[in-house]
């Protein structure tokens, strides 16, 4: 068993104290020089509202990826599923092909921008292109941020 004591701080600081550990098995005699007068503030009301939707949008990001991971298809395809899912909630497998919006836009393996299907001149069309242009765009920059952290460690 062990009390522990608060004090103000030795170096000066406003608002931060120094906690002392005694351990209460190595005390023979205690006194009370003074009791604690001041009464602890009372701690904030959780906004359960702004909680539910943290733990909802949780929930919708692990079912995201365990849908994405369901599919047997390369980590490429399950992180553009995964980044296409985030915004967009009707997104499937079909095979090894991913199927947004109901069959209007269909992209096959290798998962590149060449390799969307559906009307070209649809503005679903256009927005998934976009997607798959800025997620090959990210993963582009995020290999290559990692190739010279991995440089720098190795010299």
């Amino acid at each position: 068993r062990f009390s522990n004591t608060e004090c103000p701080a030795i170096s000066g600081l406003r608002h931060a104290h120094d906690v002392h550990l005694v351990n209460l098995t190595l005390v023979s005699e205690l006194i009370v020089k003074k009791e604690v007068t001041t009464v602890p503030e009372i701690p904030q009301s959780l906004n359960l509202q702004m909680l539910n939707t943290r733990i909802r949008n949780q929930i919708d990001d692990k079912k995201r990826t365990l849908q994405a991971m369901s599919a047997n298809v390369s980590p490429e395809g399950q992180r553009l599923f995964i980044a296409i899912a985030k915004t967009i909630k009707e997104v499937r497998w079909n095979s090894s092909d991913i199927v947004v919006w109901e069959n209007k836009v269909i992209i096959s393996p290798p998962y590149k921008v060449e390799n969307i299907k559906g009307n070209s001149g649809s503005g679903e069309y256009s927005y998934i292109r976009k997607v798959v242009e800025r997620h090959i765009k990210d993963q582009l920059n995020n290999s290559s941020s990692t190739a010279v952290q991995n440089n720098t460690n190795t010299q």
